[in-house]
Parts: C-alpha cells; sequence; structure tokens
C-alpha cells in the first residue's frame, strides 16, 4: 500500500491561549505555528507528494498550504470532511483549565472509548470515521499511483491519535498515551498483512529516504537495516 504522513496542523491562537477551538471558524496560526508549518514544509520539500489532503479547518489548510509551496510536482490537494476535528459541542470555545473539572474530563483522559461530547461526537464515533478515510484515501492513491505512493493528510491532534492506535492494534482506552505534538510528522504504511508504524510525532530530521525507499511490505525479522542513508544524513 502506499505511505501516509500524518502531518497535525501547527500552533494556533488558541493553543497559545489554552482554548479548546473544536471546529470554531476563524482559528489560525499563529507566529510559532506559522514557523513550525514552514519546518515541516522544509522537511517534506524532498519528498514527491502525490497528495495532500487536508481538514477543511482554516489552521490545517494554512499549514497544507506552506506544505505544497516547496513541492516541486503539484499534488492533488482534496479537502476531506472526514479528518475535521472532533466536534466537542459544548466544550468547545471554553479553557482546558475549565474542563479539567468536569466529570467527563476524567473519562476522556481514562476511557476515551465512553466519552460523549454534550451536544457533539463521542471520541468512538470520531476514530470511526477518520480511520476510514485514512484508509479509503490510502487505498485510491496506491491504486492511481502504485504502492510507493506517498502523500500526507493534515488533521489534528486527537484524530491523528486516534488513527495511530489503530495503526498499532492498540484499544482506544490507551490512545491517550499518544502525543502528537504541533506540526509534527508521523508516519504509516498500511501493508498487506498489518499496518506499519514508522514514526510518530516527530519534529525534526530527514525524510528524504521516502522519496527513494518507501517502508518495506513486510516486518524484516530481528529488526532489519533501517531507512537508507541519504546524501544529506550520511557520515564521513
Amino acid at each position: 500500500m502506499a505511505t501516509v504522513l500524518l502531518v497535525r496542523h501547527g500552533r494556533t491562537t488558541a493553543n497559545a491561549s489554552g482554548t479548546l477551538a473544536g471546529r470554531t471558524p476563524g482559528v489560525r496560526l499563529d507566529e510559532v505555528g506559522r514557523a513550525q508549518a514552514q519546518r515541516t514544509a522544509e522537511r517534506l520539500a524532498a519528498v514527491p507528494l502525490v497528495g495532500v489532503v487536508s481538514s477543511p479547518l482554516e489552521r490545517c489548510r494554512q499549514t497544507a498550504r506552506a506544505i505544497l509551496r516547496l513541492q516541486a510536482s503539484e499534488p492533488s490537494t482534496p479537502i476531506e470532511r472526514a479528518i475535521t476535528e472532533c466536534d466537542y459541542g459544548d466544550w468547545q470555545g471554553r479553557k482546558l483549565s475549565e474542563l479539567a473539572k468536569e466529570d467527563l474530563w476524567k473519562v476522556v483522559q481514562n476511557q476515551p472509548s465512553a466519552a460523549v461530547f454534550p451536544g457533539g461526537e463521542s471520541l468512538q464515533a470520531m476514530q470511526a470515521r477518520s480511520v476510514a478515510a485514512i484508509r479509503r484515501l490510502d487505498a485510491a492513491f496506491e491504486a492511481e499511483h502504485g504502492p510507493r505512493a506517498v502523500w500526507v493528510a493534515v488533521s489534528h491532534g486527537d484524530i491523528i491519535k486516534s488513527v495511530l492506535a489503530d495503526a498499532y492494534g492498540m484499544h482506544l482506552d490507551l490512545f491517550q498515551r499518544i502525543s502528537v505534538g504541533p506540526a509534527s510528522v508521523s508516519i504509516v504504511h498500511y501493508g498487506a498483512q498489518r499496518p506499519d508504524v514508522v514514526s510518530t510525532n516527530t519534529d525534526s530530521g530527514d525524510l528524504s529516504w521516502l522519496a527513494a525507499a518507501p517502508p518495506a511490505a513486510d516486518a524484516p525479522v530481528g529488526g532489519g537495516a533501517g531507512n537508507p542513508e541519504t546524501p544529506s544524513t550520511a557520515r564521513s
């Protein structure tokens, strides 16, 4: 199968103020977030992407545009509503410090599979729609561009954590063990046997090896030799 790079949007004004933005319109990257998006775009510049799919929310679209500006080719750029932010309902727009006092907060932290946001959706529903979308898009990109295709999905922290939990074969109740920072890159290869989680939550490092050698179809017994060194990473 193809390889997907799961990119979280850069830091926003809401992130900086400790507010749960949710689907609030007009939430944009702050100065730090724009710099983070640019750094991620530079990491991905050496990778010929076949697609840059974005959540419809502006912070993700800003991050996607930064990535596209440094691409030599012109990848497809669909907007995918199924990877938009969780619908936090009545929690949207409130301070995280206030929400931490709610009874539901402990459920979200310790038993996410039972969490349903008042006036919004459940974390189970969020995971189901986002995982289905990522797997569908991955299969479509492979069908069009072949098994060496690499594409990007720009989305949100809880969305990416839930997709990674599924790829790891983890129960949703364990997904809070996964960290996904602003503008981080996580790599998943959906092989014929199982998903291969190549990396998670990276914010530095060379990714040009993806252009020459995408992840292998089977798991290497004993751990394998790792990614091939490229001119930018080879040591003298």
